[in-house]
């Protein structure tokens, strides 16, 4: 993260950075990228680097609600017509952000879930359609966002870059 950066303008960073990381070998087709981050209690919780990071923030979420924050860019650049201000490539970028609460977990539901791997490549140590979907009490908004992907910002961003076929 940058110094003063939000979460949110993080993950928004992130998503439009990998975007046009990709697009110049992309060949005219358009590029869709993301970044997803877990916020709670203002600490960000990326993916764990270990085991034991992932028991740690298991401990951190259990029994409390966090902020799921998933940053989305879609780009294109199909000649003229995929090109905006300035001949460059349309951008659209947005996050979306989701609420989720966590049951209180006991050390032996963490170290149970932290042995099946499924939390060593998610962010927060945790995958909502997986086996920690027991642990979700409560969620408000976008569940595709907390999967990793919010599909309803996508299908918003296809459709106004003229993307979709109707």
């Amino acid at each position: 993260m940058f110094p003063g950066e939000t979460a949110e303008d993080h993950v928004r960073r992130l998503a439009e950075a990998k975007a046009c990381a990709v697009l110049p070998q992309a060949e005219g087709r358009p590029v869709l990228s993301g970044d997803t981050v877990v916020v709670v209690g203002g600490a960000i919780l990326g993916k764990p680097a270990n085991d034991a990071d992932a028991r740690r923030m298991l401990r951190i979420l259990s029994g409390r609600s966090h902020e799921v924050m998933t940053g989305v860019c879609l780009v294109h650049d199909e000649g003229e017509r995929g090109k905006g201000e300035g001949g460059n490539p349309s951008a659209f970028c947005e996050v979306a952000v989701t609420t989720v609460e966590f049951a209180p977990l006991t050390d032996a539901e963490i170290e149970w879930y932290v042995a099946t791997g499924e939390p060593r490549d998610k962010a927060g140590a945790y995958a909502i359609q997986g086996l920690a979907s027991r642990f979700v009490t409560c969620i408000g908004g976008s569940y595709s966002n907390v999967v990793g992907l919010p599909v309803e910002v996508v299908y918003r961003m296809c459709k106004r870059g003229g993307l979709l076929i109707s």
